[in-house]
């Protein structure tokens, strides 16, 4: 029997209350703090590095992990990861819930298909940088983990979450000491990255009178911005907020069923299919979503139940909690050997992130290069936030079609990135070959974007032809 008064009963709500507590002083500081402010640093990054500070110093003070105290239960760094692995499928659900919005035409369809081919590119041409750094590396420190690199585009690309989980695969499976914290450190930078590489870029373009940076008030919203027609009530016997919570539940426990099933077929591959549990989760979710548009439409449900507000405040929670608490989670004194590649990396990711997204954005997107650039840039290096942040400097409103092709674009680069995602299971027991790969996906990957200026249409010469031999007819 639990007495109310053990921290067994308090170890959790302890944990989340301190992120929380983190994210709330983390926003002071940036508001209070001019540097902070102008560096676009997400309140998220900033409230995880302040509880790898305190951490820290306690360590240094006491010896003992501050997470692993009987505060936290004694196994709190083991909650940490497990809060950022649940809150990367949860927040991937929520958005994945929300409406889809209008049809698009042509032009818009194939500018979201490029944005998604964007995507994988850079995870792609971020994969090759890394794993070819990791490969060098081990030149220098024999005992490094070969395959250390292929977790660049994986901290980077697709941030917090992901890196965990192959960082995790790798420890676990692979003997990859630290691999967690290697994984975990590599996104965090990602996101000192994209303020960096955001702010020198924003300042070039404002010195050249390109840009004019964005009102930064905030806007009042709208009604229809909150809640559309036919909708279910926002406050009955039962709260709308807690119908979204519900419906994200529901789609996460079908996701659990779904990697139970596919554990049990194919045991060999469980703990990357439970790894998957993002992509997974975003199945379910689309499901269900089919699911409960086909019973509207035959009028067996009524009115909507999906909020798109509620939704994205939704996702951004656990976004936001997860890039919290994955920081929190890092173990610096497991990467004291590592800090040189790791850095040598981090810097190679900016770089190649930053002059290719700059490349792809103004070749294909000449209507809005630098929103596309921003966008994908700030997202490439830590999360769809990250972006956003980045473009409302210049495109507060959202005028341009910038962040709807982020949205949109998670259908292509799912399809087209899962490939991506298993050859990181090679990597450990063949890196030279996985490299070798993923250099000839990159160089399909980027003909497919390209494709319009590569195979650029000629004017047949027979038209040519006639057009030259009616001008001359008519002269005679």
């Amino acid at each position: 029997m639990e007495n109310f008064w053990d921290f067994n009963v308090w170890s959790t709500f302890n944990i989340i209350a301190v992120l929380l507590l983190s994210l709330l002083a983390a926003n002071v500081l940036r508001r209070s703090i001019k540097f902070l402010r102008n560096s676009l640093i997400p309140v998220s990054v900033l409230a995880g590095a302040l509880l790898l500070l305190v951490a820290s110093v306690y360590k240094l003070i006491t010896g003992d992990v501050m997470f692993d105290t009987a505060f936290f239960g004694g196994k709190g760094s083991v909650s940490l990861e497990i809060i950022t692995y649940h809150c990367l499928a949860l927040g991937f659900i929520a958005s994945t819930f929300k409406p889809s919005g209008q049809k698009l035409n042509k032009k818009r369809t194939s500018e979201i298909f490029n944005t998604g081919l964007q995507t994988v590119s850079t995870y792609l041409v971020q994969g090759v940088v890394g794993l070819g750094i990791s490969l060098l590396a081990v030149i220098a420190i024999p005992t490094f983990f070969k395959a250390a690199g292929i977790l660049l585009p994986f901290g980077y690309g697709q941030g917090t979450g992901q890196a965990l989980n192959y960082g995790g695969i790798f420890e676990n499976e692979y003997g990859f000491a630290g691999g967690k914290s290697f994984g975990l450190t590599i996104a965090a930078l990602g996101f000192i990255s994209a303020s960096i590489g955001g702010v020198i870029h924003l300042n070039i373009l404002k010195k050249k009178g390109k840009i004019k940076i964005s009102d930064s008030k905030d806007v009042a919203l709208k009604h229809e911005d909150i809640e559309a027609e036919n909708e279910i009530p926002m406050q009955e016997s039962i709260d709308k907020l807690t119908i979204q919570i519900a419906l994200i539940a529901l789609a996460y426990v079908v996701t659990f069923l779904l990697m139970f099933g596919l554990g049990k077929l194919i045991p060999g591959m469980k703990s990357v299919v439970y790894g998957f549990n993002f992509l997974l989760g975003v199945i379910s979710a689309t499901l269900i979503k089919l699911l409960m548009n086909w019973l509207r439409k035959i009028k067996v449900i009524k009115k909507e139940y999906v909020n798109s507000f509620l939704m994205t405040r939704a996702s951004n929670f656990f976004f936001d909690v997860m890039v919290v608490a994955g920081i929190a989670a890092i173990r610096l004194s497991a990467l004291k050997n590592y800090w040189g590649v790791i850095i040598i990396m981090a810097v190679a990711g900016l770089l190649v992130t930053y002059f290719y997204n700059l490349l792809v954005s103004r070749t294909l997107f000449k209507d809005y290069p630098e929103e596309q650039f921003l966008m994908m840039y700030g997202m490439l290096t830590g999360t769809a936030c990250t972006g956003i942040i980045l473009l409302r400097e210049i495109d507060g409103e959202f005028k341009t079609p910038a962040a709807e092709n982020m949205v949109y674009q998670n259908f292509p680069a799912i399809v087209f990135g899962f490939p991506m995602m298993l050859l990181a299971t090679l990597a450990p027991t063949k890196p030279v070959l996985t490299l070798l790969i993923l250099v000839a996906l990159l160089a399909f990957i980027v003909v497919l974007l390209f494709r319009s200026k590569i195979f650029k249409r000629k004017k047949p010469a027979a038209a040519a032809g006639d057009e030259s031999g009616g001008a001359s007819g008519s002269e005679d």
